[in-house]
């Protein structure tokens, strides 16, 4: 009898707009970053220096997702950017802890990987600095976090998956002998199409968060236009067929050996970015309709830094026929968790290859399962040990030694997802 009153208690007068244990709820949100055109901001892209964007071709966002279980609230925010920097990460976590209540390791901060999208971090005296345009990016997540955490309602998360056929390993062996950028039909890839659906009550759609592993690099590095690519051309085309208010969050698989099966290297081709997101667009629809969600009653985030052994190729041309490493300071990879009852997401600040995803998958306990990259910082190429057996430009560039992605990432994700 004393614990039915107590719990009567709990339900009338709760926690202020905190739920009660036990009942999910779920806002979504979504906020535009677009720099202004007259800005000419550097386009964080393929050269060094960047060049200057000419134009504004399609608007950037920031999206976020927020969970509240009656203990505690966790975001799941997809920017559109090309990486997390470290420092990014440190300061839109901060804020967000003291302007949302959320605490950090609840919190998963995705890039898309967009290659056409402005510079967010510089060197002054050899030390990374911030852009200015990274502070309106961290104003952006913390407004849209803000946004989504008015918006929360009694939510049910399902999962589902469906496939799309648009990426291609792009580890190829060159004419001249040796590996590089290309493209490898014969090589590793999942064309899985990963899809987390939240609802309310009545079965109305809040978010959608789609998982699949390519980079976002299908305009080429001639391109001098602000464009969210793919991902934001997928975003679009679903939030459009499932109608306002529904935010449909991009989260980048282990592409870290996947690119488009069509990318046009020399000019841009807006046109084929359209069509390869209404594509794939049209798939994540598919298995949104197909989902039925669940209750999840709680939420549950954990973060670790794993420190992988540093290596970096000795200076020269890249690529050349020989190549040699020399040690350097251990590499810190970020890993998340974060738990919506059975929905897992399990983040990696770096690009892991699809071996190392389907490793995870496969030894994971859990079924409803993405790995979400780009997450939280970032770290890099995290190729799988067999990988470096042929040395390609993500072996070149990677500045972790071999064996880490297995022993750090996936013993690291695993051991996490143990505790539960």
């Amino acid at each position: 009898m004393k614990y039915q009153v107590f719990v009567w208690l709990l339900v009338v007068f709760g926690s202020g707009s905190r739920l009660v244990f036990g009942e999910l709820r779920s806002g979504a949100a979504r906020v535009e970053i677009t720099p202004p055109a007259s800005a000419h901001l550097p386009i964080w892209g393929y050269d060094d220096p960047p060049p200057r964007s000419q134009g504004i071709h399609d608007p950037l966002h920031v999206r976020a997702l927020v969970f509240d279980d009656g203990r505690q609230r966790a975001a799941t925010v997809s920017c559109v950017v090309r990486p997390i920097p470290n420092l990014l990460w440190q300061d839109a976590a901060r804020r967000i802890s003291t302007e949302a209540g959320i605490l950090a390791d609840n919190l998963m901060l995705m890039a898309v990987h967009n290659h056409a999208g402005p510079v967010l971090e510089t060197k002054n005296n050899d030390k990374p600095v911030l852009t200015p345009y990274a502070q309106t990016v961290v104003n952006g997540i913390v407004e849209a976090v803000r946004r989504a955490s008015e918006k929360l309602k009694p939510a049910r998360v399902g999962f589902g998956t469906g496939k799309a056929n648009l990426n291609v390993n792009r580890r190829a062996r060159m004419a001249g002998g040796g590996y590089w950028l290309g493209i490898n039909p014969e090589g590793i890839s999942d064309k899985t199409v990963g899809v987390v659906k939240v609802e309310d009550l009545s079965g109305r759609a809040i978010a959608v968060v789609i998982n699949y592993a390519v980079h976002c690099v299908m305009l080429g590095y001639m391109n001098r236009e602000i464009s969210a690519d793919l991902a934001g051309a997928t975003s679009n085309f679903v939030e459009r067929q499932l109608g306002d208010p529904v935010v449909a969050l991009w989260t980048s698989g282990a592409a870290g050996d996947q690119n488009p099966t069509q990318q046009n290297l020399v000019s841009s081709d807006f046109d084929g970015v359209a069509t390869y997101g209404m594509y794939l667009g049209e798939e994540v629809v598919k298995v949104v309709q197909s989902i039925r969600s669940t209750e999840s009653r709680d939420i549950h985030g954990m973060q670790r830094v794993v420190n992988c052994p540093g290596q970096q190729v000795t200076p020269g041309t890249l690529p050349r026929s020989t190549y040699e490493f020399r040690d350097i300071d251990p590499v810190p990879v970020r890993l998340s968790l974060l738990m919506i009852g059975k929905t897992v997401l399990a983040g990696v600040s770096g690009e892991p290859f699809t071996q190392v995803w389907q490793q995870l998958r496969t030894q994971a306990p859990f079924a409803h399962l993405i790995m979400v990259t780009h997450c939280n910082g970032s770290s890099g190429y995290l190729p799988d040990a067999a990988a470096y057996e042929q040395v390609s430009y993500e072996i070149a560039t990677s500045h972790v030694k071999k064996g880490c992605a297995e022993t750090g990432v996936v013993e690291g994700l695993l051991a996490m997802m143990d505790q539960y």
